[in-house]
């Protein structure tokens, strides 16, 4: 369903669209690194190795995940902006193994602005959650110039089958579940240098639910799980190998890229977030045999509602490849070398 014939462009009033908009991943850490961590025991996980959600346990066999996510538009319709911001709050719900069952949506915008754009934003995000599942129980909304949308979701998992991203083994295969690009792809849209096929392949990845891969992964041996968003694959893998104490070698050669990804970083379309993520994350990647140039840069290219990077021995993530022919193997995990990201 669309609405963008009632509404100007959306990307025009924002200067960072997506997970793009997202703070950069050097500050937040140095943030973090001076807030307490919980003594709680019942947190099963909690920020320490920034994984995408929270996890509490409330009886032995049952625990609940808790995230938030929200962001400014990456695309100008308003319904599939909003549908696009409940997917990318869901799919840490998803990476963590869990099933999300209730949400509250957050809301900043302006008093004077387009209610009727606002109403749309909210069914995007309504409809999107109805196909997860999960219940809208209300929200909050803030009176801000910038447009911003997203929810809190809480979702359902048994402690014994947490996905966290610490425990990846060395001989383990590196698989992805989405092609990487959104980032720049939405920037190029942003600046009116886009093409049309390439923004709509974008949108149709940002929309797709994390809950078949989730859902795939489940019978199998996972070792290790994360979404790649806002930080891009580098920065994901690297906090992936921090917290495993092992090194991610990724292979550039397998990576696959949404159409118009490598055109639109010719094209100069590089979002402020890639460029922060880069900065920060780099010093921890040896590269084997230096990429493309552009190539490089994607690997740096925040994502919003990206795929799921999962670590599986050789043998589940061939089984994982059959019940989700999507997924597809772009590296292996070693025993901690020099950085904890290896790029051949």
């Amino acid at each position: 369903m669309s609405t963008a014939q009632i509404t100007p462009r959306l990307t025009a009033n924002t200067k960072a669209g997506g997970c793009a908009s997202k703070l950069a991943p050097g500050l937040l850490d140095k943030i973090l690194r001076s807030i307490p961590r919980s003594s709680d025991p019942n947190v099963l996980v909690g920020f320490d190795h920034n994984d995408d959600a929270g996890v509490y346990l409330l009886a032995p066999d049952l625990a609940i995940v808790q995230t938030i996510d929200f962001f400014t538009p990456m695309v100008d319709d308003p319904f599939t902006f909003g549908a696009i911001a409940a997917a990318n709050a869901l799919s840490d719900v998803y990476a963590m193994g869990g099933r999300p069952v209730s949400a509250l949506s957050v809301l900043l915008c302006p008093a004077n602005g387009d209610m009727d754009v606002v109403e749309a934003i909210l069914r995007g995000g309504a409809e999107k959650m109805r196909e997860a599942g999960a219940a809208i129980l209300g929200g909050h909304s803030v009176n801000d110039e910038e447009l911003k949308f997203g929810y809190a979701v809480t979702g359902v998992i048994h402690p014994d089958r947490v996905k966290a991203n610490a425990n990846a083994r060395p001989g383990d295969i590196l698989l992805f579940t989405k092609r990487l690009g959104t980032g720049v792809i939405t920037t190029a849209l942003k600046r009116g240098i886009s093409e049309p096929s390439s923004v709509a392949e974008a949108i149709q990845s940002m929309l797709e639910l994390n809950r078949a891969a989730c859902e795939a992964m489940l019978p199998f041996e996972v070792h290790g799980c994360t979404d790649v968003t806002g930080f891009g694959l580098v920065a994901h893998a690297r906090e992936m190998a921090l917290a495993s104490e092992a090194t991610l070698e990724i292979e550039t050669a397998a990576l696959r890229f949404l159409p118009g990804a490598l055109e639109s970083v010719a094209y100069g379309a590089i979002p402020g977030g890639l460029n922060n993520n880069r900065s920060f994350a780099e010093s921890c990647v040896e590269y084997v045999n230096t990429p493309q140039p552009a190539v490089t840069q994607l690997l740096y290219d925040p994502q919003t509602s990206g795929g799921l990077l999962l670590s599986m021995p050789e043998s589940d993530a061939a089984g994982f490849q059959l019940a989700y022919p999507k997924a597809y193997a772009i590296g292996r995990v070693t025993g901690r070398g020099a950085k904890p990201v290896r790029i051949v």
